[in-house]
């Protein structure tokens, strides 16, 4: 018998909630992307999850006015220990994580269902990809990197990526908008030296914009790369499912850092934009014009709701050239998000076959 089978047997009595252990052999069993249930990491037994009615049951979406907790729980690099509930190890780990694995005996530490001042997670989104599927489409996508050179390329670690749920609020609102603006129509005309030239025929426009915004999704943590993580949006926040400890279990997990009030004003940011655009396309719509320029709009918010999700990414890095590059794996979808190095000389190669291409072109077409 190996010796991981063997510490997995001796492993002492957990709490069911926490670390569910394996009826085979003992050990602490981990949430199974593939199949949704629980699977144990030594000897491979599946469980499934319970599920009340014969199906799970979804995050609430919550009041935003009546919210008691709205301010941010910023942490910083504070660090806090954590007693394993399975063999009383003590840990060190940064402040915001709230689950992961203990390094004596594998215990699942996963997170509560609420701590001080913090707002309990509603609901969560499970991982529905593992890490071999993660790390091949991480290949497949660096790969498609026509300006990576091929030495980051092999460095990168396509078998690296640790699985993280990140913190999330999504909002609900029902808005009305009155806007002004103008659309316009492409006209052609010949100038007085006889060429032909496009110019736009303007016409003014305004009214009333009325639009139900659902999921508008904000990060509920500012310790990652905003820009990285949108690369691989969207979620399918629609999936959720209420927060259980079992989700969680063999993941890091992160409270959040931004606040719900916060997090509000980001959300708004980002509708006032979503607005912006629907409106230039409702008024081109209605009038048949090519395009369309909102020039003021006043919004206004009603039967606001919220969520508090983790949602599942995979995450890794590597080093090239003393630069540390990211990457992250949407947990549902797949979609690989990340910035990887740029050789000089590749990008070099393609502006000079650019250039020669449009050289032949133009002479071509000359001929």
């Amino acid at each position: 018998m190996t010796d991981e089978f063997e510490a997995a047997r001796n492993r002492v009595a957990t709490m069911a909630e926490t670390d569910r252990k394996c009826p085979q052999c003992g050990g602490v069993m981990d949430f199974d992307p593939a199949s949704a249930g629980l699977k144990c990491p030594y000897c491979g037994h599946t469980q499934e999850l319970p599920r009340a009615g014969g199906a799970a049951a979804k995050a609430a979406e919550l009041d935003f006015a009546s919210a008691e907790q709205k301010g941010n729980c910023d942490w910083g690099a504070q660090k806090k220990t954590v007693i394993c509930k399975s063999c009383g190890a003590e840990s060190i780990y940064d402040a915001l994580q709230v689950a992961n694995t203990c390094p004596y005996c594998g215990s699942n530490q996963v997170m509560d269902a609420g701590a001080k001042d913090t707002l309990a997670p509603g609901g969560v989104c499970p991982f529905k990809i593992d890490a071999q599927t993660a790390g091949r489409n991480f290949t497949k996508w660096i790969g498609g990197k026509l300006f990576c050179p091929g030495k980051a390329k092999r460095q990168a670690k396509p078998d690296a990526f640790q699985g993280v749920y990140l913190p999330y609020w999504t909002f609900d609102a029902q808005t009305t908008s009155e806007y002004s603006g103008r659309y316009g129509y492409r006209r052609t005309r010949r100038t007085r030296d006889n060429k032909t030239e496009t110019y736009i025929e303007w016409h003014s426009a305004s009214g009333t914009h009325r639009e139900f915004i659902d999921d508008q999704l904000v990060m509920g943590t500012g310790r990652y790369d905003g820009g990285i993580l949108a690369q691989i949006e969207p979620f399918h926040t629609g999936e959720n499912v209420a927060y259980k400890p079992e989700y969680l279990a063999g993941f890091v997990a992160e409270r959040y850092s931004v606040g719900l009030k916060d997090a509000w004003e980001r959300a708004k940011d980002a509708i006032k934009q979503r607005l912006y655009r629907n409106v230039e396309s409702k008024m081109c719509n209605d009038h048949g014009a090519s395009t369309a320029e909102v020039h003021s709009l006043s919004t206004r918010y009603a039967n606001v709701t919220y969520k508090y999700l983790m949602l599942p990414v995979w995450m890794s890095a590597f080093k090239y050239k003393e630069k540390t590059y990211r990457f992250v794996v949407n947990g549902q979808t797949g979609r690989v998000g990340g910035r990887s190095p740029i050789s000089a000389l590749r990008v070099a190669v393609a502006i000079l076959l650019g250039l020669a291409a449009v050289g032949v072109l133009y002479y071509l077409s000359n001929q």
